[in-house]
């Protein structure tokens, strides 16, 4: 691979599996534009919430999203959405937002509005200068970028993973979550063939992070 080369690394993986510390970490390690999907998708449902859409009512859905903005702001090694102009704050992290997210996550047109967006990042990176793209979420590796150069898959135990939102000082249903996620029809959390597994469970960030890196690391030399 062409030192030269634009590389995109795709991590998917359920809530709390490790994928934004590890995503963090490999940006400023191989100078990438990081970008958090989960917290697109979460903007939009905060977004969504405030307007009083529910997500049962699909035709009230798509017209809320025809009628959204989406840019993209950089800061420092982050890409952050833009909804109408403003980069949504905490509340996307609120126990709300958290109860609903998975529920807009399952329609089929948001994960459609959101598809060309989500790509976009890669020329959002390239305009800024970056040596390419770490994107995390869902279905990165299996539907955003499936030829991604780098495509890893992170998991762990739901009770740790339940363990280490609290710590975070988060509430999650991890498990329903997974349930969602997993079981929807539209884009649906699952290993992409050919990604690389890795169990977190009983490993350190930093143990992680080296795994992938050192892949990394190996065909950029090459």
């Amino acid at each position: 691979m062409a030192q030269s080369s634009f590389i995109i690394v795709a991590i998917d993986g359920g809530a709390a599996s490790g994928k934004s510390s590890s995503s963090r970490t490999l940006s400023e390690r191989f100078n990438l534009l990081h970008v958090d999907t989960g917290s697109y998708y979460r903007a939009l449902t905060s977004e969504l919430l405030r307007r009083g859409v529910a997500a049962a009512d699909l035709p009230a859905v798509k017209t809320a999203l025809a009628g959204l903005r989406l840019g993209t702001r950089v800061e420092g090694r982050s890409a952050q959405m833009e909804i109408d102009g403003r980069v949504a704050g905490d509340e996307i992290r609120s126990g709300e937002v958290n109860d609903h997210v998975s529920h807009f996550a399952a329609i089929p047109e948001m994960r459609a509005a959101l598809l060309a967006y989500q790509r976009g990042q890669a020329d959002v990176a390239r305009i800024h200068g970056f040596r390419g793209l770490v994107m995390e979420g869902r279905d990165i590796g299996s539907v955003i970028f499936p030829q991604a150069d780098f495509r890893f898959f992170l998991h762990a135990d739901p009770a740790e993973r339940a363990r280490r939102r609290k710590n975070e000082g988060q509430q999650d249903s991890i498990v329903e979550r997974d349930r969602l996620d997993s079981s929807r029809k539209a884009s649906p959390l699952t290993v992409p063939a050919g990604a690389t597994s890795i169990d977190t469970t009983f490993v350190t960030l930093d143990q992680v992070v080296e795994q992938m890196a050192g892949t990394i690391g190996l065909k950029l030399k090459s």
